[in-house]
């Protein structure tokens, strides 16, 4: 388990993303900022937005019913948007010991980041990255499952499930550069803005 810092307010994420960098660290071709970025992955989303809207279609074609309370889908919503620093979390307990991950809020982009820079083997970096869409397949899992007839349970989960599988999207896009500028021996590290590959063998 790193150490974990809770900052509040964080006015410019690369200040918390400065550590050691390997003079062989090479940059990944990424986006500049992160606005940039949040624009660049969007296509990264739409797979999970299919997913949530077949899992409604199945359920409710299948109970000739509506399935979901409106209501309990806005506070599912509403409580998954106060998980987004759980989802923080679950990016930070990645990191070993020996790194320090910062948590807080951007308020210019209205998101939660878990800052570190710590090289992390590539295979360990893609789990950081992808561990908190279990926000989502743990809820849209159980809304499947869930008798049609609770309204209010199935409406909650549903809310929960949005956010929790659109919400990593852009953690997604770093996965797809990742895979397709570097090896499965490499190490990859944030640092400032950008994102590097350190190889082993060099």
């Amino acid at each position: 388990m790193p150490r974990i810092e809770w900052k509040g307010i964080i006015k410019n994420p690369s200040d918390y993303q400065k550590g050691f960098l390997a003079n062989n660290a090479k940059k990944l071709n990424t986006p500049k900022t992160l606005n940039e970025m949040m624009i660049k992955a969007l296509p990264f989303v739409m797979p999970s937005i299919l997913i949530i809207f077949i899992v409604m279609f199945l359920k409710t074609t299948y109970a000739g019913r509506p399935v979901v309370a409106p209501a309990a889908v806005i506070l599912g919503f509403a409580v998954s948007i106060v998980a987004l620093l759980i989802h923080e979390f679950l990016h930070a307990i990645v990191y070993p010991s020996k790194a320090t991950v910062v948590i807080g809020v951007v308020p210019k982009q209205f998101a939660a980041v878990a800052l570190a820079s710590y090289p992390l083997k590539r295979s360990r970096f893609i789990l950081m990255c992808l561990l908190p869409y279990l926000l989502g397949i743990i809820p849209i899992l159980l809304f499947c499952v869930s008798p049609a007839a609770d309204l209010g349970i199935n409406g909650f989960l549903f809310g929960l499930s949005i956010m929790g599988l659109t919400s990593p999207y852009v953690d997604s896009y770093n996965v797809y550069q990742v895979l397709r500028q570097t090896s499965k021996s490499d190490s990859i590290q944030f640092y400032g803005d950008e994102l590097y590959a350190i190889s082993e063998n060099s």
